[in-house]
Formats: C-alpha cells, sequence, structure tokens
C-alpha cells in the first residue's frame, strides 16, 4: 500500500464515507491548514497527496517534466483488488499518458468531437431532455437526479456511440461504482463489467461501420488497435456521462434554491449557463482527480514526494481558495480548474458545457415552477473520493399532460426508449 502517516507530522485526513460527501468543504478546510499539499486516504490504506492550492495546482499540471500521468510504477505497489484501481489504473489511453503518445491519443478525440456540429449536439441534447421529460411531467414531481440529470447524458451518449439503449443498465451501474469506490469487489466488479460491454460493442464496429464515435476511433489516421479503441472508449464513456450528469444536478439543485438564479428564469439577471459556470467553481464534478506521479523525488510546496508516488488535484479545493471576494454567484463564473489545466485538460469541454447548459434550458422551460421539496442543506450526495454528485434531487411542479395545447415536450418526435430502471 502507499499510505503514508503524515505531513509535517500531521495524519491523513480520509477522503470517502458518508462525512466527506457530506460536508467537503469542511474537509478541504481542514487541508488548507497543512498547505498547498495534503495527506489523505483515498480509501482504507490507499493514501495519496491531495493538491489543495490554485497556485500548486497549477504548477503541477503545467509541469510535464517533473509530473508523469503514467500510474505503472504506483499501480505495482497496490493490490489488484484495490477500490481506486478502476479509476487510477494505466490504460492505453491519453489520460494515462505522456508526451506523443498522449498527443496522439488525444488527438483521436478532438478529432472525432470536432465532426459533430454544436448545432447538431443541442438538438439532440433538447430531444433526449424532452424524451425523459415527458416520462414524469404528468405526475407534478420528480427525482431530477434519477429521473433526468443521470440518464440524460447516457441517453445522448448512446446516440454518439451507437449504444443501443436497452443496454443503459449494463453501462450506468458500472460508472457509478467505479467512481463510488466502495468496496473492492464492487470496484473491480464494476470497471469489469464496462470495459467487457465496451469491448463487445467495439467488436461489433469493426464489424459493420456506423456514423458514430466509435467508427471515427476505428478509422482514425493514429491507427488505433482494437484494445485501444476500447480503451478510448472506456474512457470518454465514463467521462462523458458521471461528470455531465452531475454538472447537471448540482447546477439545477443551486437554481431551484437560491432566488438569485431562479427568479431570474423570466427576469433574464442570471442564466442557465451562469449557474453551470457557478457549479464549475464551487461545486465541481469532478472533485479531486487529475492523477499525477513525481518522475523523480520533489519537494513541492515545501512537502518532499518520493518518485512514482500518487498526488491528486483538488480542483474543487484549488477553486475556493479564500480569495477575499464575497460569496455568491459570479456572472464570470470565477477563475476555476474544473476543466483541468495544460496538456490533459478536458479536451471536450465545449460540448459538455453545451449539453449542460441546453439540459438545464429545456426542463426550466417546460416546468417553469420547478420547486424543490428538501432543503439544499439536507439532499444526500454520493459517497466517493472523486467526484462531488448528489444522490437525489426531489421536485414538484405544476402537471403538464400530453393534451394541453401548445409547446410541450411530447409535440416531437417519439420517446427516446423504455424509462430507465
Amino acid at each position: 500500500m502507499t499510505s503514508h502517516a503524515h505531513v509535517n507530522h500531521m495524519p491523513a485526513i480520509p477522503l470517502y464515507g458518508p462525512d466527506f460527501a457530506a460536508h467537503p468543504q469542511a474537509v478541504y478546510a481542514r487541508l488548507r491548514e497543512y498547505g498547498q499539499v495534503a495527506p489523505v486516504d483515498i480509501a482504507p490504506g490507499v493514501g495519496a497527496y491531495l493538491v489543495v492550492g490554485y497556485r500548486a495546482a497549477l504548477d503541477l499540471l503545467h509541469d510535464t517534466a517533473t509530473w508523469s500521468k503514467d500510474p505503472r510504477a504506483w499501480q505495482a505497489t497496490v493490490p489488484p483488488d484495490c477500490p481506486v484501481l478502476p479509476m487510477l489504473g494505466w490504460r492505453p489511453n491519453p489520460l494515462t499518458s505522456d508526451g506523443e503518445t498522449h498527443a496522439r491519443y488525444r488527438r483521436v478525440i478532438t478529432d472525432a468531437f470536432a465532426m459533430i456540429e454544436p448545432h447538431t449536439l443541442r438538438a439532440e441534447t433538447a430531444r433526449a431532455a424532452d424524451s425523459l421529460i415527458r416520462r414524469f411531467a404528468a405526475a407534478g414531481t420528480a427525482d431530477l437526479v434519477a429521473g433526468y440529470a443521470r440518464p440524460l447524458p447516457l441517453v445522448l451518449f448512446n446516440q454518439l456511440f451507437g449504444v443501443p439503449y436497452e443496454d443503459h443498465d449494463r453501462l450506468l451501474a458500472p460508472m457509478a461504482g467505479m467512481l463510488e469506490a466502495q468496496n473492492p469487489e464492487e470496484a473491480t466488479r464494476a470497471g469489469a463489467e464496462f470495459e467487457e460491454y465496451v469491448a463487445e460493442l467495439v467488436a461489433v464496429k469493426q464489424r459493420r461501420r456506423g456514423p458514430d464515435l466509435i467508427s471515427r476511433y476505428l478509422d482514425h489516421p493514429a491507427g488505433l488497435s482494437a484494445e485501444e479503441v476500447v480503451h478510448h472508449v472506456v474512457l470518454t464513456l465514463a467521462a462523458g456521462n458521471e461528470p455531465t450528469a452531475n454538472l447537471i444536478s448540482n447546477a439545477l439543485s443551486r437554481m431551484l434554491s437560491d432566488d438569485r438564479y431562479f427568479s431570474s428564469l423570466a427576469g433574464g439577471a442570471l442564466t442557465a449557463r451562469d449557474a453551470v459556470h457557478d457549479v464549475l467553481r464551487n461545486e465541481p464534478p469532478l472533485a479531486n482527480y487529475g492523477a499525477h506521479f513525481p518522475r523523480t523525488a520533489v519537494d513541492f510546496h515545501g512537502v518532499r514526494i518520493q518518485a512514482g508516488q500518487l498526488v491528486l488535484v483538488s480542483y474543487a479545493a484549488a477553486n475556493t481558495t479564500p480569495d477575499g471576494l464575497p460569496p455568491g454567484p459570479r456572472t464570470d463564473g470565477g477563475a476555476h480548474l474544473a476543466w483541468s489545466a495544460g496538456p490533459h485538460a478536458c479536451p471536450v469541454r465545449g460540448h459538455a458545457l453545451l449539453v449542460a447548459t441546453t439540459a438545464i434550458e429545456q426542463i426550466t422551460s417546460h416546468l417553469c415552477d420547478l420547486e424543490p421539496t428538501v432543503p439544499r442543506s439536507r439532499l444526500p450526495w454520493r459517497p466517493g473520493p472523486f467526484h462531488t454528485a448528489l444522490a437525489q434531487l426531489p421536485v414538484r411542479f405544476s402537471p403538464v399532460h400530453p393534451e394541453q395545447a401548445g409547446i410541450t415536450p411530447w409535440t416531437e418526435g417519439p420517446a427516446a426508449g423504455p424509462a430507465p430502471s
């Protein structure tokens, strides 16, 4: 194990369990007492250093000479059933590669997504959103996490990757298990199930191409092997679904509990885009990630870190480093690292921003009197060291029925498949 006892004789602080999930900012405040870098445990017996300062985060993310993304030396020090390995283990993809290999892999993703026109993505997102809204609009109540935010990116990515809709559960449950990293058996099983399904899907696309992202990965001039394509699909499906779902639900929960947002839907003072940027700065969906490993022992912001030790970046802590500015929404979003920075920054941030914004605009326009039924301070959060994710967002609203006149989610096209289980 790579657990460590202390930095400056101070104990490591756990980033797992219900206490951290419910009060992450209180934990980040404790970690800042250590300085820019702090010792944490991301699972029982699995230690890491967490970069909690904004300046230190930028220093690390831009310094490819000192820091590697290749986890294999660290990976050799943890057991094969380590619950965080599905999220941090090596794969032949851009996330765990350096140099020219990283550049080659990254081009496959950026080139494939560049072929998706923004207006097409917006229209497909609106269609997916409407197909979900119609399922609960007549009830007058809904859980916007289970019924909307979580399935929406998956419905959309099903289309982009050519995934059959009936395979919804084969993707959603394993992705959740990987991120929550609750125990070795669950995390290992989730990672294996996810990879197994994607391998089956890639095998189908090898035999029969289509107008989808997997086919573009297979045909890219970079010449990826079938195994490399599998791991690129695993990366982009996981990175595109869970963080986007959390961005949507976190932004909706802030809007619905803050009059400065929700009252502005009619008044126009603040927009869905402002809410998304507020979340990206204050409550980033991927809170602690960006795994790096020093190539040699290094003194980094007052902490001695040995070669190959795991160092994570807390985008959440770095973003909320006290800056003397008043709290509350900022129309500029503030300087934040939610998309990371440097050569490994999110390659498709524009697509994710468009999807989240469109999803919020669709539901707040169709159900314009949405009201939370549980105060935000009492909403449950999903456990796990890596994400900031609501477990539920119960709301009520005036029912909208299919027979009502005017524009409704039912006026264009059929639903996108059966309701998620």
